[in-house]
């Protein structure tokens, strides 16, 4: 190894008067940049460290500026950055759920820039409740005498459970006792709000004489949990809330019903399968309902909570409530999307999952024909062949499990390198572009494109189709 290697590397200070650093000093965190250059020289000296000649360190310092910006602007990057969802599951999970409408946005940024009447109450002078916000508006739309929200649903079934039947037992069936997301499940909810579970049933069958049973002196609620995220087939029988109405007048319990997708309209009118919506719950006589805003009902993440007012005013005093209670962020951009329901044709054309779940074929056809005219006028010496090709879109977020939505994807078939390379690169683009493999194409579903993603995904493969060119 030549020692004197180690005298070819710059010293700190005079990378930092290199051109470009200096631009970058005036206009980014001076740490940033010291922290870049720093992490530049020390990988030179680890190569000479482990065995790299003259001709590497010179190679290396010819590219130095470069690979100083790339490693700034790395380091500028926000972790939490958008996106293009081509997947074509319309409520990822892993990609933050549910879309917000952009004049919805409008209505947050005015809220989050300006003081606001977030528990103030104009009328009086006095203090407010920030859930009198959204009490009024839910209320209307789905019909319970009051309502409360708390950050996500898992948080709605705790503070009702804790409120409602702490230190007692709910009764609940075995075929309901699911697993949600991140591997909680709903057992351990309920141990957490301090109630008793009751399991009654089996797995693939439940009878109204089961809860009957199971009734005793302790008894609190009987909770019914909507499986939302999964399907039990076959030899199944399961009792509707409906049905569990006679015990609660004959014994003075009341009914709890975890919704878990919160749909507020009935899908099963644009050709999706029918999920009992939040209003029908409460019409049937439940005495409390639990949802999630971020699935089916469109909107940020919450849990909502709406039902019988004498047990939404226990929730609201129980100190649970001050440890899982939203932002004005939340409760501002939760109302102006519960505003939208207001008129149901509204809400399909403005709420981007309503939208995007209830578009026809005739529809993404069109967006997929629009897509693939596009990309194959910019790579048409890149190896790549585009085609169209019939698919499904899902659902997702835990919604609508057995849902097979007819899609038309743009299918990239590489034609040098592999799909796996392919998708690498899309998702490493400055804008990740999220896409799927199937049978060594990499699918495009324009389900979940926005219109102004298709200039972003064209630069994108761009971008992973020269990739692909360094393999042949």
């Amino acid at each position: 190894m030549e020692t004197n290697l180690y005298t070819l590397i710059p010293k700190v200070d005079e990378i930092l008067e290199y051109e470009i650093v200096k631009e970058y000093l005036n206009s980014s965190p001076r740490a940033v940049v010291l922290e870049a250059v720093r992490e530049e020289a020390d990988e030179l000296r680890e190569g000479i460290k482990n065995g790299e000649n003259r001709s590497w360190i010179e190679e290396q310092l010819e590219k130095l500026e470069s690979s100083i910006s790339s490693r700034i602007e790395m380091k500028l990057h926000y972790s939490l950055r958008t996106v293009v969802n081509a997947t074509g599951v319309v409520i990822h999970t892993n990609l933050g759920r549910s879309l917000i409408d952009r004049q919805i946005m409008e209505q947050v940024l005015r809220t989050a820039i300006s003081y606001s009447n977030l528990e103030y109450d104009l009328d009086k002078g006095t203090r407010g409740s920030r859930y009198d916000h959204l009490e009024q508006i839910a209320a209307k739309i789905v019909g319970g005498e009051a309502a409360l929200v708390v950050n996500n649903n898992a948080a709605a079934v705790m503070l009702v459970l804790s409120t409602m039947a702490k230190g007692k037992e709910v009764i609940v069936s075995r075929g309901e006792l699911i697993e949600i997301g991140g591997a909680f499940r709903i057992p351990a909810v309920m141990e957490q709000s301090g109630a008793k579970l009751i399991e009654v049933g089996t797995t693939n069958k439940t009878h109204l004489w089961d809860y009957e049973a199971a009734i005793t002196e302790n008894t609190a609620a009987i909770l019914k949990v909507h499986t939302s995220n999964y399907r039990i087939m076959g030899f199944t029988s399961s009792v509707d809330s409906e049905e569990l109405l006679p015990l609660k007048e004959k014994y003075g319990i009341p009914v709890i019903e975890d919704l878990g997708s919160g749909v507020l309209v009935d899908l099963s009118k644009f050709g999706l399968s029918y999920e009992p919506t939040v209003s029908s719950c409460i019409r049937k006589g439940v005495d409390v309902v639990t949802f999630s805003g971020d699935k089916l009902l469109g909107g940020p993440q919450a849990g909502v909570i709406v039902g019988r007012k004498e047990y939404i005013d226990r929730m609201k005093k129980n100190p649970l409530t001050r440890a899982l209670r939203v932002d004005k962020f939340t409760i501002s951009a939760l109302e102006a999307t519960m505003r939208l329901y207001l008129d149901e044709e509204t809400a399909i054309k403005r709420i981007p999952t309503l939208r995007m779940l209830t578009m026809s074929y005739a529809e993404i056809s069109e967006k997929a024909q629009d897509l693939m005219d596009l990309l194959r006028s910019s790579i048409s010496d890149l190896p790549v062949a585009i085609s169209l090709e019939d698919d499904f879109s899902e659902v997702g977020g835990g919604s609508l499990p057995m849902e097979r939505i007819p899609t038309k994807c743009v299918a990239l078939e590489p034609l040098a390198g592999s799909a796996v390379i392919l998708e690498k690169g899309l998702r490493g683009y400055e804008v990740p572009v999220i896409s799927r493999i199937s049978k060594e194409k990499v699918l495009l579903d324009p389900r979940t494109i926005q219109e102004d993603e298709l200039d972003i995904i064209n630069k994108a493969l761009l971008f992973a189709a020269s990739k692909l060119k360094e393999c042949r």
